[in-house]
């Protein structure tokens, strides 16, 4: 068990976090659904974190990042990740004034797992954990990974979503644009035409490395160069590995079983989505293939498509401050 999971237990048993905070609970109606385990600051960023007791039995893990008093923003990380993703120059958030809502999906982190879960099924989650905070409408970004769950989030609850942003979106592929991608993309969508189990035994590889002395520079070895050069910064690699390690520290079902959820088509219509969505991407993103990001946008009602040129699948990481004040602009 990672130390935070160590301290969302702590709290859960009365015992003080190691900022000196035991549990704190919060109360939708009669019902105790909150528990804070902890606060802090991690590099001038405060933080608080927690559990939402779900209604139908599990655990969803979360965490502020900022001071009470910012404007809030559900932010959905990429995939494998967790709660504890950032970025790593905390001027930035810290200049926009935003506070970031943000929970370990089903399986990663402290969030209890749903087997053969779809991606909708997420936006349930959301809901509930968007009511537990006392929020109405909230503008969400989802990045990578997050972005079919920030979509699938305005599919389902269109009134809980005041604007929507993607960036560096996972798309359903076809065939010729899967054999463009990096190698463990690759291999992951090759092994998920064979099942779970192919899947899971992949993955549970891939984990060891990312966990290893390698880390997410090792496993994306064949990333272009602007990726590359986003992955030799010291502060991306400290930042990435304890988000990383968060989300793969329960194993690698979750992983496994979201990868399988985004592999397939996915189980809302993106022509549902009522929210202005604007998307970003770069031209030369191994990651997440550009005309499969086309094809999934051009399904959106009012969708602004922004194309970085020169740009893989890190772009965000240069891009954070104008993304979020594009966000906030429509919210």
């Amino acid at each position: 068990m990672g130390q935070a999971g160590e301290d969302l237990q702590d709290a859960a048993q009365g015992r003080p976090g190691p900022d000196g905070l035991g549990l704190v609970q919060g109360s939708v109606g009669d019902e105790v659904t909150l528990a804070i385990a902890r606060t802090g600051v991690e590099d001038r960023i405060a933080f608080e974190d927690g559990e939402l007791a779900l209604s139908d039995g599990r655990t969803l893990a979360w965490r502020w990042w900022g001071a009470e008093g910012g404007t809030p923003v559900l932010r959905l990380q990429g995939t494998p990740g967790s709660r504890l993703s950032r970025h790593p120059d905390p001027s930035i958030q810290l200049g926009l004034g935003v506070r970031y809502l943000q929970a370990d999906r089903p399986g990663y982190g402290g969030s209890s797992r749903k087997p053969e879960r779809g991606v909708i099924d997420f936006a349930d989650d959301l809901v509930e954990l968007v009511d537990a905070h006392g929020l109405d409408r909230v503008p969400v970004i989802g990045g990578s990974g997050g972005g079919p769950h920030a979509l699938a989030f305005a599919a389902r609850h269109p009134e809980r979503i005041s604007a929507v942003t993607v960036c560096v979106g996972a798309s359903p592929l076809q065939a010729e644009e899967v054999s463009r991608m990096v190698g463990v993309n690759r291999d992951s969508y090759a092994a998920s035409e064979k099942g779970w189990d192919a899947l899971f035994e992949l993955l549970t590889a891939v984990r060891e490395r990312l966990l290893g002395p390698e880390g997410m520079q090792g496993v994306l070895g064949d990333a272009p160069e602007r990726d590359r050069d986003v992955m030799s910064n010291p502060i991306w690699q400290k930042v990435t590995r304890a988000n990383t390690s968060e989300a793969l520290r329960p194993g690698a079902e979750g992983w496994t079983d979201e990868s399988m959820a985004l592999h397939r088509d996915w189980d809302f219509d993106l022509g549902t989505v009522k929210a202005s969505v604007a998307w970003w991407h770069g031209d030369d993103d191994m990651n997440a293939p550009l005309p499969a990001a086309r094809r999934a946008a051009a399904l959106l009602r009012h969708i602004d498509f922004r194309l970085w040129h020169d740009e893989g699948h890190f772009a965000p990481v240069r891009h954070d401050r104008e993304m979020i004040e594009e966000l906030l602009s429509r919210s």
